[in-house]
């Protein structure tokens, strides 16, 4: 039966620190992820085992266990990697490195893109529609992805805003509207198998008044 809906305490956050002991191999850890990766994007969360992530791992069920605790912590930690590969935390960061407001704002847009119409994410976004029913393992994707996003790009606005490069009244709501424009109906099209991912020129003018509208919904006044 599907597990019942859970508080936020009961959706695991990144996975345990390692007890005291043997350094944790990180080879292994990475190939646990991989193939955590892998497998739960093809079966869907129901559809894998410990075993089977084992298996394609190349390691023991027991040295699972040992680096992630259990599948759910597993699953969030899987679909936090598949995040931060595409979406590292250091592109929200606020400093000269990353350039200007529109720049930053551009690259972090790319980069959203890439991540949410790469196979991987299209495959979880149809599994978490279609496959599963419990709300559970949604609310651990929501937390491990979505959710991790919009937080580091909320800190994003607000020091720019704090700046006084921005006109933000609402920092939650606009990071969330600026992901939405971003999604539109392209994305939708794509999860739905009705077209492709745009060549660089159509992708190039989506991001570019995307960013354009946030810019002029925000200019300082």
């Amino acid at each position: 039966m599907p597990r019942p809906a859970s508080p936020d305490a009961a959706v695991p956050g990144p996975a345990r620190a390692a007890s005291p002991g043997r350094p944790k191999d990180l080879n292994k850890r990475a190939a646990i992820l991989d193939a955590a990766k892998m497998l739960f994007t093809r079966h869907g969360f129901d559809g894998v085992s410990m075993d089977g992530i084992a298996a394609e791992a190349g390691v023991s069920k027991l040295t699972v266990y040992s680096h992630f605790g259990d599948k759910d912590s597993l699953f969030f930690e899987a679909v936090r990697a598949k995040c931060e590969e595409l979406l590292p935390s250091e592109l929200f960061m606020v400093d000269h490195l990353h350039g200007p407001l529109r720049a930053q704002l551009t690259s972090i847009a790319r980069a959203f893109f890439t991540l949410i119409t790469s196979d991987e994410a299209l495959s979880m976004h149809r599994m978490m529609l279609t496959q599963s029913s419990d709300l559970h393992v949604r609310e651990m994707f929501w937390k491990a992805g979505p959710q991790r996003v919009q937080e580091a790009f909320a800190g994003f606005v607000q020091a720019r805003a704090d700046a006084g490069e921005l006109a933000v009244p609402d920092v939650c709501r606009a990071s969330s509207q600026f992901f939405c424009l971003l999604k539109g109906e392209l994305h939708m099209r794509m999860a739905s198998g009705l077209c492709c991912a745009p060549g660089k020129s159509d992708l190039d003018a989506h991001i570019d008044a995307t960013v354009d509208l946030f810019l002029r919904a925000h200019a300082p006044r």
